[in-house]
């Protein structure tokens, strides 16, 4: 029997499947329908800053300042007794979640102040979240801001929060740091036990119509996963809290090239939004499938045998590589140079 669990976090997975944040954890039925699936774990859809202050906003405007002009109403504010805003609507459905499921709960958030940062942290952990993911979405795009002020930005909300909180925190970076394996060490020398690689920012598009600037969504694809693995195989070498890949893991080889390279933990949502909540029960399978061909006994004795360390090539994973793959290239049949 090949023994699949692994170790997130601090956590004990029984495999390296673990959903990321998604609409399957809207509801307890389509959580338990990933958990009977096989899913080791949950991240929660994240809880955002943004809508908490802007639904703050909205009551202030038509309930509390209803009275202005009118003493007589000053002290009439209709808000229901049983209202439920919100950030108290995500901290009861993480409540829902932890006492309907069997495996831990990570709860997602997505903030933009320091403040905001702890305050919502605190109170996720207070709900019963087993551990924290930091989603910090956040583009540099003045262009009197520094690298070394983005990244002391990072450091100083991870150092707020994890003053705050005592479940484990993870991270999830973006892929556009300038010395990205730095970072990752700073990120663990203040504390944190992983980090998450990488985070999939959508991309804005323009209506040529209307010339309006447009959200657009793209469910990712496997190519994704390559430079989430390169990254993983280059880290595991020089890091030793864990790391999580999330972005284009589809497929059971996807996981495995994952696990080679060092990850801990794959994350899927696209995947699973495509082919449903069984999809990760065909993954396993192919995972154990593959181990068992191999003859592997675990997932731990495969995790990190070809990273940058181990590897035969190990100048593969950076520039050592880059001819050879434009070399390699060759031209469909009919094109001519």
């Amino acid at each position: 029997m090949i023994d699949l669990s692994t170790k997130y976090l601090g956590l004990n997975l029984k495999n390296p499947i673990v959903p990321s944040a998604s609409p399957f954890s809207n509801s307890v039925a389509s959580a338990l329908q990933l958990q009977d699936a096989g899913a080791a774990g949950l991240i929660m859809h994240s809880l955002f800053e943004e809508k908490i202050q802007h639904e703050g906003e909205h009551l202030e405007r038509f309930f509390h300042q209803q009275s202005i002009g009118h003493a007589e109403a000053e002290g009439f504010h209709p808000l229901p007794d049983d209202y439920l805003g919100y950030q108290d609507e995500y901290l009861e459905q993480l409540q829902r979640l932890q006492a309907g499921l069997d495996i831990p709960l990570i709860a997602s958030l997505n903030g933009t102040t320091a403040g905001g940062w702890v305050e919502y942290a605190h109170e996720l952990e207070q709900a019963g979240a087993d551990a924290l993911e930091l989603n910090i979405y956040y583009i540099a795009a003045g262009s009197n801001e520094t690298a070394q002020q983005v990244e002391d930005r990072y450091i100083a909300v991870i150092q707020a929060v994890l003053a705050q909180v005592s479940i484990p925190v993870t991270v999830k970076l973006c892929e556009q740091f300038s010395a990205l394996a730095n970072m990752v060490k700073r990120i663990e020398a203040v504390g944190a036990k992983g980090v998450g690689l990488f985070n999939r920012f959508y991309q804005p598009d323009i209506d040529l119509d209307t010339l309006e600037v447009l959200p657009k969504l793209e469910l990712s694809t496997s190519q994704e996963a390559l430079s989430r693995i390169r990254w993983t195989a280059i880290l595991r070498s020089q890091v030793n809290c864990s790391i999580g890949v999330t972005g284009g893991f589809h497929t059971s080889e996807d996981v495995l090239k994952a696990l080679l390279a060092g990850a801990d933990v794959t994350h899927m949502c696209s995947a699973l939004l495509q082919q449903g909540h069984g999809h990760i029960a065909t993954v396993l399978a192919g995972l154990e499938r593959w181990l068992e061909l191999r003859e592997y006994e675990s997932v731990e004795q495969l995790k990190g045998s070809v990273s940058q360390r181990h590897a035969i090539d190990p100048g593969a994973y950076e520039r050592a590589n880059y001819i050879n793959v434009l070399d390699s290239y060759t031209r469909p049949a009919g094109v001519r140079s």
